[in-house]
């Protein structure tokens, strides 16, 4: 987005750590009036800056299972077609096209083991795989997102 200044990035800061954040406190600590503050963040939701506000949720404790996929495409295949791979199955909550012996990893959300080999049979079936290994998460961290002023 053109026009993105420290303010803008520090709103954003702010909504990562709490989408939920009342525009009173996000103007606070970025030290402008409410309504500026409110401008800007309908602004960045006009531009597809802000896409949504989501919950989030550990998997764990909601009786879900992560795992990454590692998938190398047929020699014929365009690594483009990952995303539509991804797109076509639920349960693959991120795409990653990388370089390297793999073509992509994906992060699944599943149920259980058994669910977990279905999804993995499904991303096999698709005719543009030649082979997958699949990584259990035991557990995640995520780096905190630092909030301005503290």
């Amino acid at each position: 987005m053109l026009g993105m200044d420290e303010i803008d990035r520090r709103i954003l800061r702010i909504l990562r750590q709490n989408g939920r954040a009342p525009v009173s406190e996000i103007a606070r600590l970025v030290g402008l009036s409410a309504a500026p503050c409110a401008r800007r963040i309908d602004r960045m939701e006009r531009e597809g800056v802000i896409r949504g506000y989501a919950a989030i949720i550990e998997d764990g404790r909601a009786g879900m299972l992560q795992a990454f996929t590692e998938v190398r495409l047929l020699g014929a295949t365009d690594s483009d077609e990952i995303q539509g791979i991804a797109e076509s199955i639920p349960e693959i909550q991120e795409s990653h096209s990388v370089a390297g012996t793999s073509d992509a990893f994906f992060r699944l959300r599943v149920r259980d083991m058994e669910h977990l080999q279905q999804v993995v049979n499904a991303i096999r079936r698709t005719g543009k795989v030649e082979g997958t290994r699949t990584f259990m998460v035991m557990h995640t961290w995520t780096r905190p997102v630092e909030l301005p002023g503290s």
